[in-house]
């Protein structure tokens, strides 16, 4: 495994961290505990959870996962030995059954003392936003449609002074963003500076072959800022892992059980998909391994989030991490990304 440091901090993580969002639906607890055994016995001390997940969410299965993950910590004692992060969910109709009242400071504590109990700890190393209250454009909106109808108010500063509190209580250790935009991101760095409230050392944002609109402006953000990347669906909700070319739809995978998720098997981007492919199959690569292993270059990224449902898969996608693309895939990869940019946003 290799490792970095959480940015502005002294908290080293492994560059692949788990991603869990699929236990207590497609995975049983015990099929969690044996991924979190697993990884770490391979060296990744970094795992990301929400009390959203499972996904997709629903009011019977709120928060399955973090208390899968505190049933581990109680089992195993590895509390101290893992990176945790988590989230607060965000408004929307589908999230109206945990709360309506968005980042307000009683939600945001009920949020935090609510993850701490499920997971069985007192602390969160990590504790993010998991994505804007105010209306913009994420989850795969290309661009910002200003609504009539959004009636939110400026309240960083407030938000910034609720996770204070939070921090100088130790629940919480850092905190970071996601799904966040570019404005977004330097208005809480801007409360940061001038009101010397905490800063955001993470953002947590779609990344892959299929979506890299990360670079557009959030990277130069990233790295003059110094905000790291924590990419999420690096392998487009398995998509980048081939098992949809075709239109097959493989039984037990995300797609069979949740046609839904979409997002990355529109015509472009299965077109993009099978050209990655190609790519890989004539470099002696599997395309998920290409894929990660892409993500695992870009200078903005401090830790790429796999998720997996079998271990089969969770091995394979952790052996990205040493896997060497050379500047010629790297330059094949550019000339499919130039005839094919970001086809699942």
């Amino acid at each position: 495994m290799k490792y970095t440091k959480l940015p502005n901090t002294e908290i080293e993580v492994s560059k692949i961290c788990l991603g869990t969002m699929t236990w207590g639906r497609q995975n049983t607890e015990k099929e969690g505990f044996d991924q979190m055994n697993y990884a770490k016995e391979e060296g990744i001390n970094f795992f990301d959870t929400a009390e959203l997940y499972p996904v997709p969410a629903h009011k019977d299965r709120y928060a399955h996962t973090e208390k899968i993950i505190g049933n581990w910590f109680k089992e195993t004692g590895n509390r101290d030995k893992i990176v945790l992060g988590t989230k607060i969910a965000g408004n929307g109709d589908y999230t109206k059954f945990i709360r309506s009242n968005g980042f307000a400071k009683e939600a945001i504590i009920e949020a935090v003392e609510g993850s701490l109990s499920r997971l069985k700890t007192d602390y969160l190393d990590l504790y993010q936003l998991h994505w804007p209250e105010r209306t913009t454009n994420y989850f795969g909106q290309r661009q910002f449609t200003p609504d009539i109808k959004d009636h939110w108010q400026d309240n960083f500063h407030q938000v910034l002074e609720t996770l204070q509190d939070l921090i100088n209580q130790g629940k919480i250790r850092q905190i970071g963003i996601s799904n966040e935009t570019p404005w977004g991101t330097m208005r809480f760095l801007e409360e940061h500076k001038v009101h010397n409230l905490p800063r955001t050392i993470t953002i947590q944002n779609p990344y892959s072959l299929l979506n890299r609109q990360f670079e557009v402006g959030l990277s130069e953000i990233s790295m003059r800022e110094n905000i790291g990347l924590l990419a999420y669906s690096p392998l487009g909700f398995g998509a980048l892992s081939g098992k949809y070319i075709g239109g097959k739809r493989p039984e037990g995978s995300r797609l069979s059980l949740f046609p839904n998720y979409n997002r990355y098997i529109g015509e472009t981007a299965s077109k993009a998909t099978e050209a990655y492919f190609n790519l890989a199959k004539k470099n002696d690569l599997s395309l998920s391994q290409m894929a990660l292993a892409f993500v695992n270059t870009r200078p903005f990224l401090t830790s790429n989030i796999i998720g997996a449902t079998s271990l089969e898969q969770l091995k394979e996608n952790m052996d990205s991490i040493d896997v060497v693309l050379t500047n010629e895939i790297l330059e094949e990869i550019e000339a499919i990304h130039n005839k094919i940019p970001n086809p699942a946003p």
